[in-house]
């Protein structure tokens, strides 16, 4: 097969799905984001390097999609922050993917990151990441709940917490 068709096949392909980001601005706009053909075009280069960082192959459409329709909404995400937010979500998505040993569907993952996002980590990717995803991680991996907070956990939180109360009354 000759290179040159491969390249655009390859090219039509993420064109595509760069239409079907750029549809969704029909849905999202009600939330005042909308994409550029450009940004659009930014996330598939974002899920294909991700795909390729985590040793993964996709076939259809993707999950960008759905990212983009479950995060809209979030109190956290502005047109400011909107496409940068997207293709952090998306490398987060993929490596928890393979973290999660595939044991969860796509849609489940979205929404526990969507949940874990605007709930505890209160629009902060680095503690979507580093916390919240990392222990539903470690519960799918070891046959937990996916909500098991480990005692010693849950004595740290406390901990902190109380801390924080005292730093306040000082």
């Amino acid at each position: 097969m000759d290179f040159d068709v491969i390249q655009f096949g390859y090219h039509l392909i993420n064109r595509q799905a760069a239409d079907q980001i750029l549809k969704c601005n029909e849905f999202t706009a009600k939330y005042g984001l909308t994409l550029t053909p450009k940004q659009a075009m930014n996330l598939v280069e974002t899920r294909c390097r991700s795909l390729k960082d985590n040793g993964r192959i996709e076939f259809g459409p993707g999950i960008i999609d759905k990212i983009i329709k479950e995060f809209c909404d979030s109190p956290f995400i502005n047109q400011d922050n909107y496409e940068e937010t997207l293709e952090e979500l998306i490398r987060i998505f993929y490596y928890y993917k393979n973290e999660t040993l595939d044991k969860l569907s796509d849609d489940e993952l979205i929404k526990y990151m969507k949940k874990a996002f605007d709930g505890p980590c209160q629009g902060s990717l680095e503690l979507l990441s580093d916390t919240e995803l990392d222990r539903l991680a470690r519960n799918v991996r070891y046959g937990f709940p996916l909500d098991y907070v480990a005692e010693t956990e849950e004595i740290e939180e406390t901990e902190e917490a109380d801390n924080g109360d005292e730093h306040v009354r000082d």
